[in-house]
């Protein structure tokens, strides 16, 4: 293993912040199209019900997803597999084939505690984890900063 490479089990993007939105509202805009779409900058037919399929349109390369759980207002958790070549790799060892999840915490002023973790990689060198979309930063418009540097801005839930 060199130097930049990590085990599987370390293979993680790991972000936490503070919103100023209650929970409910952080719910639709990450489980809602339109709302998803403004904040991935991609268009999504997300269902969020356990066992549903949805995919991200990116021309260079799909992301298909299924939902593994979800739990209104607290847990939503989906696979993440990116198909090269226009969807047709069916390749089952994709280094970025993973797990995304978010957990929702309602804080004592009534935000949102969010966690997100992108994990399960297959092989991926750390310096590639770093480029590979991470620069979320979610701050619903409040004057509280992401406790993550690199956290995404996540667009207001009307």
């Amino acid at each position: 293993m060199t130097a930049i490479e990590r085990p599987p089990a370390e293979a993680s993007l790991n972000f936490e912040c503070e919103l100023a939105d209650p929970p409910e509202k952080v719910w639709r805009a990450l489980t809602e199209p339109e709302l998803l779409a403004a904040w991935m900058m991609m268009p999504n037919d997300i269902t969020p019900e356990v066992g549903s399929r949805f995919a991200f349109d990116r021309s260079e390369a799909p992301i298909e997803c299924e939902i593994l759980e979800a739990e209104p207002g607290r847990l939503l958790r989906y696979s993440w597999r990116e198909r090269r070549d226009g969807g047709r790799d069916e390749r089952l060892d994709n280094p970025l084939d993973s797990i995304v999840t978010f957990t929702l915490a309602r804080t004592v002023s009534g935000g949102t505690h969010l966690r997100i973790v992108h994990d399960s990689f297959a092989r991926m060198p750390a310096v590639a984890m770093a480029g590979a979309g991470c620069r979320l930063a979610f701050g619903a418009g409040s004057a509280k900063r992401a406790i993550a540097a690199n956290a995404p801005l996540l667009r207001r839930a009307a």
